[in-house]
C-alpha cells in the first residue's frame, strides 16, 4: 500500500484515465485496458465520446444560466475539465468533483489548490452516500438555487436498483430548473458480453444495462432534446448532418430537466 492506496489493484478511474492518453496510471490499470482493448477495440473510442459528451453538456447547461456543477465519481482531471468548460462560459461557475480513488483526489486536491481556490473544490467519498455527499459538499454548493449534477460513465459499475435509487437521491436534492446529465456504457452481442465479464473479472463489477434501464435511472424526469442517445449524437445546439454508424458498444448519454 502506497499512501492509502494499493498499485497492484486496478482502479476503474485510473483504466479510464489511460483510455484517456493520461499518465496517471499504473502497470496493473494499463495492462488491464490492453486487454479490454483487445476484446473491444473500441473501448478507446467510447471513452473519448464519453468525455466529449460530459463537456458538451456542461457547457450547454452553463449557457442556460447553470453556475453550480456538482461532477459525481468524475475521476482524473482529463481535458476538457468540467471547470474549464462552464467557466469558459462564466468565470465564477462552481465545480464540486467527487470521487473515492486516493489517487485521482490527489491530482484533483493539487489542480483546486493552484488557481481555482473558491470555485473548484474536491470531495473523497462514495457517490452512494447521497446524504454524506450532500453534507460535503453544502459548504461549497448552495442546493437552494438551480444546480446540474454529473453522473458521467459510473453507473455501469452499480446494479440497476442501486443506480435508480443513487440518482433519485441527488435529483430529491435539486430544485426545478436544474439539470441531470448521465452516461454510461453498454454494449450487445458477443464481443459486448465479453468485455463487461473480462472488466467484472478484472478490475471489479460492471453491468450492462439496458437502454429501458438507462432511461429509468432519470425517474420522471423529462429528458432534453436529442433525448437518451448515443453519445455521438447528443449535439442539441448542432445536430450532425448524418446518422453516426452502428456499433456493438455505445455510450448512452441524455441530459433531464428538474421540474417539480
Amino acid at each position: 500500500m502506497h499512501g492509502g492506496f494499493d498499485p497492484h489493484t486496478p482502479s476503474s478511474a485510473r483504466i479510464y484515465d489511460y483510455l484517456l492518453g493520461g499518465k496517471d496510471s499504473f502497470a496493473v490499470d494499463r495492462s488491464v485496458a490492453d486487454e479490454l482493448i483487445m476484446i473491444f477495440p473500441e473501448l478507446a473510442e467510447l471513452v473519448a465520446e464519453n468525455r466529449q459528451f460530459v463537456a458538451r453538456a456542461s457547457a450547454w447547461a452553463a449557457r442556460r444560466g447553470i453556475r453550480q456543477f456538482l461532477d459525481l465519481g468524475c475521476g482524473m482531471p482529463a481535458e476538457p475539465t468540467t471547470h474549464d468548460v462552464v467557466q469558459a462560459v462564466d468565470a465564477a461557475a462552481k465545480v464540486v468533483y467527487v470521487d473515492c480513488d486516493r489517487v485521482t483526489i490527489s491530482h484533483l486536491r493539487a489542480l483546486s489548490e493552484h488557481g481555482h481556490e473558491g470555485v473548484v473544490s474536491v470531495v473523497e467519498a462514495d457517490v452512494r452516500d447521497v446524504a454524506g455527499v450532500l453534507k460535503y459538499v453544502s459548504g461549497s454548493l448552495d442546493l437552494s438555487q438551480p444546480a446540474c449534477v454529473i453522473l458521467g460513465c459510473l453507473l455501469h459499475l452499480f446494479p440497476a436498483a442501486e443506480a435508480r435509487a443513487v440518482v433519485a437521491g441527488y435529483i430529491a436534492a435539486l430544485v426545478p430548473g436544474s439539470y441531470l446529465i448521465l452516461s454510461l456504457g453498454r454494449g450487445d452481442g458477443p464481443r459486448a458480453v465479453g468485455f463487461f465479464r473480462a472488466y467484472s473479472n478484472w478490475a471489479g463489477p460492471v453491468y450492462n444495462h439496458s437502454a429501458a434501464d438507462a432511461a429509468s435511472f432519470f425517474g420522471s424526469l423529462p429528458l432534453m432534446p436529442p433525448g437518451l442517445v448515443d453519445a455521438r449524437e447528443w449535439r442539441p445546439d448542432v445536430p450532425l448532418s448524418e446518422p453516426v454508424p452502428p456499433r456493438d458498444g455505445e455510450t448512452l448519454a441524455g441530459v433531464a430537466l428538474v421540474t417539480r
